[in-house]
């Protein structure tokens, strides 16, 4: 069946998981704000949920409509097949936003929807009351601007949650960002990857799954796996080839340090957890150790990639720390011209702290705060 779905993502993060889309061989329609919308069947939901390591989920289009009035917003979406998805016993929940649109309650929408589906498989299951016993199906109505989308969610838990954060620390980076930020850096196999601050693990971790070609969705459920529109025998066969697909050989090496013992323990559990704790080299040091760690550790650092979201002194409250980072890494970049440096932090004075000027910038924002990535290339040898 030819079904139009919507990977929705973090702002800035658009371009990522299109090009992840396409790599999964999907056609893409179109890319706004926080949506890329593709055509793609009952396998594609396995796979996109299996894979995308940058979306935050995966979406179902059911209908796109303009609507001004709750009666074309309840004829419109009773006019969708929805039992050609839900079964007699589907259990549905709606939820919704509305954003400069005629219908600008929430709730009222959400009740004329779940009115109207509810209408529609009665009519069609030939029952005056739904038993909703069955596999969950949580419909979203979007209003923005008068126009109503309904969509189905099939990931149910978003899908930055992998399954491996076992431990945890202050403000942890979303798995999903991590992996933009590796995905949009130089870092490929064969090639050294370092975070001097590490925190929580998800930088290093995120790129170890990447590296070993290991599918983030590989160990975690997903609300899809209930639906009758897709076959159990799918979703296995789906994961079996995933699981072939991982590269046990591939040449990681990584290394990972931060001052904090206890969050360093959680790192390193949070590594084991995800089965990549071979791949990551951690050591409870400051950014000065990381130097010597390297030169001692590695026959050549040439081509190195750093990769590392900075404690800000917004989240930390310590400007004295800050600077200190600051200077290590403007030594870095001195002594070691060949190194790349991938950085992401909300502060927009670190290109004159750090005395050099970025190569590219891209604004990303990390939970509600806002952060430019900054990319600093090293010279080619």
């Amino acid at each position: 069946m030819r079904l139009q779905l919507t990977a929705t993502a973090t702002f800035g993060l658009e371009a990522v998981v299109k090009r992840e889309i396409q790599a999964l061989g999907y056609e893409i329609i179109t890319t706004e704000n926080g949506k890329v919308y593709f055509w793609g069947d009952e396998r594609a939901i396995v796979r996109g949920n299996l894979w995308l390591r940058c979306a935050d989920r995966l979406l179902l289009c059911m209908g796109k409509f303009h609507a001004e009035t709750f009666e074309e917003l309840f004829q419109q979406t009773k006019g969708i097949a929805w039992e050609e998805l839900i079964p007699v016993d589907g259990r549905f929940t709606v939820i919704g936003t509305s954003a400069r649109s005629t219908l600008h309650s929430v709730p009222a929408c959400q009740s004329i929807v779940k009115k109207a589906i509810a209408e529609r498989l009665g009519e069609f299951y030939c029952m005056e009351q739904l038993p909703e016993t069955g596999a969950e199906y949580t419909v979203k109505i979007t209003m923005l601007k008068d126009e109503a989308l309904l969509t189905v969610d099939t990931s149910g838990v978003a899908l930055h949650k992998r399954g491996y954060r076992v431990c945890d620390v202050t403000a942890p980076m979303k798995e999903t960002l991590a992996a933009a930020l590796v995905q949009l850096s130089f870092w490929r196999t064969g090639r050294i990857l370092a975070d001097p601050c590490c925190g929580s693990g998800t930088i290093p971790i995120e790129a170890a799954l990447i590296g070993r070609n290991i599918a983030p969705g590989l160990s975690r459920n997903f609300a899809a796996e209930e639906w009758e529109l897709i076959p159990a025998e799918l979703w296995k066969e789906e994961r079996k080839l995933a699981f072939d697909a991982i590269d046990q050989d591939a040449a990681v090496e990584i290394y990972a340090s931060d001052i904090d013992k206890r969050v360093l323990a959680g790192a390193m559990e949070n590594a084991a957890e995800a089965g990549v704790e071979d791949c990551i080299s951690f050591r409870r040091m400051d950014l000065s150790g990381m130097e010597q760690r390297l030169a001692e550790s590695c026959e050549s650092t040439d081509g190195l990639v750093v990769i590392s979201n900075f404690p800000y002194a917004r989240r930390i409250g310590d400007e004295e720390g800050l600077k200190h980072i600051y200077q290590v890494v403007k030594r870095w970049m001195k002594g070691h011209r060949t190194w790349s440096f991938f950085l992401i932090t909300s502060d927009k004075g670190l290109e004159k702290a750090l005395g050099r000027k970025a190569d590219r910038r891209r604004k990303l924002y990390n939970g509600n705060i806002e952060t430019t990535y900054y990319q600093f290339h090293g010279e080619k040898r």
